[in-house]
């Protein structure tokens, strides 16, 4: 549960702390995800294709600590 706390009765704060904590936590990523229905063959791709990326993304942080690129 995200908890923000409005301090010095300032909302635009606030809000602002809000949207960067749900963006953090991927709500909106799954918000726009689950506003239609998507057939078990294309979640599948999807994950599939999630899964690539983070590797992908391992690979390059492991070779800049190396010094390899």
């Amino acid at each position: 549960m995200v908890q923000i706390f409005v301090r010095d009765n300032n909302v635009e704060q606030a809000l602002k702390a809000l949207k960067k904590k749900m963006q953090r936590e991927g709500t909106f990523r799954e918000m726009k995800r689950r506003k239609f229905y998507e057939k078990p063959s294309e979640k599948k791709a999807r994950q599939k294709a999630e899964a690539v990326r983070r590797a992908r993304k391992l690979v390059r942080k492991r070779l800049q600590r190396e010094g390899g690129l």
